[in-house]
């Protein structure tokens, strides 16, 4: 079962890597046409203009409502695109990862608890990682999207920031956090 899920995950890479070239190709026509790089009376402008233009409606808004050009619309969706793609590829993969776990637990169940405990490790890494970068914007610890991951990590973070100072203005306490939390689990042997 997992190979079939494997094979799923391939074609699922390489559909969207050829589905990527396609938008890329349509992306640049239809940029193009707006900036009048081909003539946008022929028949290809009129195509694009009336398929492609009112598909990239809804990125133009966002790129309007941020005070861009509507020209760079095209790229814009590529770039969702990609991001999309690339997050589908790490989603399927990670729950291949989950898969696979499971499937060893379930020939081996004193697995169990390193499972549980490799989960937990995993989580509060990626608590960290969220901590972190929603420091980088300006996104307030108490929303809600955001939080979860303060009220995971102020345990380790906040007696680390009394014993390390700021270099400059950067705090490193996150990527000791991180490093402390690798030595644990290899300390035990949690994978």
């Amino acid at each position: 079962m997992l190979a079939t899920y494997v094979t799923v995950v391939a074609g699922v890479r390489v559909g969207l890597f050829y589905a990527g070239i396609v938008v890329a190709v349509i992306c640049a026509f239809d940029w193009a046409v707006r900036t009048r790089r081909i003539n946008p009376f022929n028949r290809v402008a009129r195509f694009f203009r009336g398929s492609v233009d009112p598909l990239m409606l809804p990125v133009e808004r966002v790129i309007l409502r941020a005070g861009g050009a509507p020209a760079s619309a095209p790229w814009w969706a590529l770039v969702a695109f990609a991001v999309f793609g690339i997050a589908l590829i790490s989603l399927l993969e990670f729950l291949g990862g989950v898969f696979y776990q499971l499937a060893v637990v379930s020939g081996q169940p004193s697995q169990a608890p390193m499972l549980l405990l490799s989960w937990a490790f995993a989580f509060l890494k990626l608590a960290l990682m969220v901590r972190v970068l929603s420091s980088w914007f300006p996104v307030s610890p108490y929303s809600k999207w955001v939080r979860w991951s303060y009220v995971l990590t102020d345990w380790l973070i906040k007696p680390l920031r009394r014993v390390i100072p700021l270099l400059g203005m950067i705090d490193i306490t996150p990527i000791v956090a991180w490093f402390l939390i690798g030595l644990i689990q290899k300390f035990f042997g949690i994978p």
